[in-house]
Formats: C-alpha cells, structure tokens, sequence
C-alpha cells in the first residue's frame, strides 16, 4: 500500500558535483527535495520504489544494488540503488541517469531500507503505466515513491527545445495537479503526443504514481514550481 510519495526532478545539474560552480543556483531545488524525501521516511515506508523516466514503450525494473555513475558527465561519482554494501546483480546494464540521480537523493536523505527500480518509456500507455503503479503498491505493507520528472524543456528562448508559447500554461496546469495529489486534473490529456511535442518527461512516471495512488486518499504539497533554465521542475510531497 502506497503511504508517501516525493515528486522530484531529475537534472543532472541536482548533482553539486556535476555543477560544479553553478552547484548554488539549485540550492533551494536541493532544499525541497529533501524535504518531499523526509517526508516520504517520515511515513515510515518498509519499501521505496523509484519511478523514472526512460525510452520507448517499454518498462524496466532495476533490482537493488544496481550500480550508477556519473563518469560519463566528466565526474567520478558512482552510486548504487540501495543501502550501502549492498551487492549489484550478477548481469544487468547500470542504472539509467535519471535513476542514478534517484539513487543519489535517497543516499542523500540516508534511506538504508529495501529499494526498487522502474524505468517507465516515455511513450508507454496510460494504462499500462497504471498497472505497474498499482503491482509497485501491492509489493509491500507500507510503500513509498519516488518519482523523477520534469515539465515542459520548452519554457523560455533559451531551453533545451526553445520556447513553445504552449508550455508555460500546460506546467501551471502540472503545478495544480501535483499541488493537491489530484490526478484527474492532468493525466487525461497528457498524452504522448504532447508531452513529446513539449519534452515533458515526467508523463509515464507521473501516471505509474497515479496507479499506485488510486484507491487512497491523499493530500498534495507543491515545495517548489520554477523554470531556472527553460525547464520545469516542480517538488511535491503526497501523502
């Protein structure tokens, strides 16, 4: 049964030693996802799954211990999914980099319990994102979320996909959403189709949460809603 659930982004930049000499300008992004993350341990979860997004129409578990790096960013850092001195499986690719992010800001906020890994393709099927959302929260008595994505990448001229005039009304509309756990407000009509048109990437993992949701009540905190760089990042706490 889901208790908590953190809605962070995924940015590399999240990483101070990816940032390197602009690491203070995500100083309060950093902020707010400790504090969704204290608040998702403070529900007492027995199990957390991160929720993130990847390729395609396909899904992928990462089992803990999977290793993650961010070498291929110019930075020796690695970390792992899970509580430290825990064992990567036998065979397996590393995590994908928004999971390694996740990996990280669980290090961060000292988690040491069972963890579990799902990368959901950015063009899978509402329901089929939901029925993954619903088997994470029957995987465990007391389960939480973390769940890794982003708005509109089209916010401002100076974007990763430059500015679409769309994007600033369809992240107010995420923002709502996410501010009052309310999943019916968005996920109909973030469909593939746009959410590629507007490089949304939080689509698939927000509707697995919809699926490990549904069926309990919950309230929504929106901790943070800002673009620093075309990009929206928005911070929700559900529980």
């Amino acid at each position: 049964m889901l208790v908590a659930a953190a809605l962070c982004p995924c940015p590399p930049l999240l990483v101070p030693e990816v940032a390197a000499g602009a690491a203070p300008e995500l100083d309060g992004l950093r902020t707010a996802c400790d504090e969704a993350l204290r608040g998702v341990l403070a529900a007492r979860p027995e199990l957390i799954v991160v929720v993130g997004p990847g390729p395609g129409t396909g899904a992928t578990a990462h089992a803990q211990g999977v290793p993650g790096t961010f070498r291929g960013l110019g930075v020796p850092l690695d970390v792992r999914l899970g509580r430290p001195g825990s064992e990567p499986p036998a065979e397996g690719p590393p995590l994908p980099l928004p999971l390694a992010i996740g990996a990280w800001l669980l290090d961060r906020a000292g988690w040491t319990g069972p963890v579990r890994g799902l990368s959901a393709g950015a063009d899978r099927d509402w329901a089929d994102n939901r029925a993954d959302g619903a088997r994470a929260a029957e995987s465990g008595e007391r389960v939480g979320l973390l769940v890794l994505g982003e708005g509109s990448a089209r916010r401002d001229l100076k974007a990763p996909g430059y500015l679409d005039e769309r994007a600033p009304a369809v992240d107010a509309d995420l923002a709502r959403a996410l501010a009052r756990a309310d999943d019916e407000a968005f996920l109909p009509w973030l469909d593939a189709d746009l959410a590629r048109e507007l490089m949304v990437s939080g689509r698939s993992p927000w509707q697995v949460l919809d699926g490990a949701a549904e069926g309990r009540d919950l309230t929504g905190r929106l901790l943070y809603d800002a673009a620093p760089y075309g990009v929206g990042y928005f911070v929700a706490l559900w529980n």
